[in-house]
């Protein structure tokens, strides 16, 4: 919750129009598009520049995100160097079933680690645009994000002192264990979860991609995932029991699953190599709503949580981002209000959209592994027509892509 503002004598008061709590893909978004229309901004962050431009996450961006990163000049090296792609997988009953995506619809996926993304939208606001970014911040407060005075405090790393900044909104993008949910009024907001009941055990191999497009393997023995993230790793994933000790895992394991799992006919073998990363994920997604109260905005993660069964965590964070941004600095120089007063309602509705998408992946992806034979033959049958109706593979790939709404 909110806390009251400390005392007015308090030392090192700032006043920023806009502070952005958290430097991931939302927030540095945000911060770029302020930059962009002269309002300024502070952006603080608990972790070093260090650690956030190399953090493992997502990889997989969806075109019109792209497009929208192009518009607000943020993606020159994301166009320049990241992949494309243009067709995806399913495995199953021993088969492998090639979906072209891009033939349905004209359009792709990129592919550029969230760490690269990152490192280009903090350089391009702290280093070519001139913003204002405080790394290690320690024990960040909000207070009185409910009135028309709010402020954040946070004890500096350097001197150990709590620093004021004051200001006109705070822009929550500090992910799921940031403070800026839990400084919502909460009698204001509601949070909806949803757990799956399964774990996700996420690998990082140092090993070149086994496949031209993603992997989706759909087996009794529980789903595997394989999708390039460079030239020389790639990203897997095992569905495990929730709560799984990656120590269970060692390499042998590991390999032996993937190549049961993702096996088919004429399909080459997998390249196996070192696991640079193991940790179970426990599959499960949260909505706040709204994503506002008074004063504060909450965008990515720390608004919405969607298990990276569809790939879609970035891609919302960054469409939040997007408007979010705007609506800022629409307000900030011209006293338009719309933006803001609709924003919660307008990332809702791709919120929601896309978790109900992953739930329905995610009966597809586990519905075999189940134990339950009724469950594992609608799951083949839902596989079974995307590949023989026209009519249910042009509504995957527009799910897929996200592209309702945007092309």
């Amino acid at each position: 919750m909110t806390q009251p503002s400390p005392h007015p004598n308090s030392p090192s008061r700032e006043r920023f129009p806009v502070v952005v709590v958290g430097a991931g893909p939302a927030g540095l978004t945000v911060a770029n598009i302020l930059r962009a229309a002269s309002v300024d901004c502070l952006v603080l962050e608990t972790e070093s520049r260090r650690f956030i431009e190399q953090r493992p996450r997502a990889g997989v961006l969806e075109e019109w995100a792209v497009r929208a990163l192009e518009r607000h000049g943020l993606a020159a090296n994301l166009l320049e160097r990241a992949g494309r792609h243009t067709t995806c997988e399913f495995r199953f009953d021993g088969v492998g079933h090639r979906f072209p995506y891009t033939d349905l619809t004209g359009h792709h996926h990129f592919v550029y680690p969230q760490p690269l993304l990152v490192t280009d939208l903090v350089r391009e606001y702290a280093d070519v645009r001139g913003g204002e970014i405080r790394f290690g911040v320690r024990d960040v407060t909000l207070h009185d994000t409910d009135t028309d005075r709010p402020s954040v405090s946070y004890l500096c790393p350097e001197t150990g002192r709590r620093r004021v900044i004051h200001c006109d909104f705070v822009a929550g993008c500090d992910g799921a264990r940031g403070v800026s949910r839990s400084a919502l009024v909460p009698e204001r907001a509601r949070i909806a979860r949803h757990d799956y009941g399964i774990g996700w055990l996420a690998l990082l191999a140092e090993a070149p991609p086994s496949s031209d497009c993603v992997l989706f393997g759909v087996h009794p023995r529980g789903f595997a995932g394989h999708m390039a993230r460079s030239a020389d790793v790639t990203r897997y994933y095992l569905q495990c029991p929730p709560g799984d000790d990656p120590e269970n895992w060692p390499h042998e394991r590991v390999w032996a699953e993937l190549r049961q799992r993702l096996a088919a006919a004429d399909a080459p073998p997998l390249t196996e190599g070192r696991l640079l990363e193991q940790r179970v994920l426990d599959m499960h997604d949260y909505v706040v709503e709204p994503m506002a109260s008074g004063r504060l905005f909450l965008a990515g993660d720390a608004a919405h949580l969607t298990a990276p069964i569809a790939a879609k965590g970035m891609n919302l964070a960054l469409h939040d981002a997007f408007l979010l941004g705007d609506a800022l600095a629409a307000y900030m120089t011209g006293g338009d209000e719309g933006g803001l007063a609709g924003y919660s309602a307008a990332c809702l509705r791709r919120v929601w959209d896309y978790q109900e998408f992953s739930q329905w992946l995610s009966d597809v992806y586990h519905g075999t592994a189940s134990g339950d034979p009724f469950h594992a033959g609608t799951t083949l049958a839902r596989l079974r027509r995307l590949f023989t109706s026209p009519a249910a593979a042009a509504a995957f790939a527009e799910q897929y892509l996200g592209a309702a709404g945007h092309f």
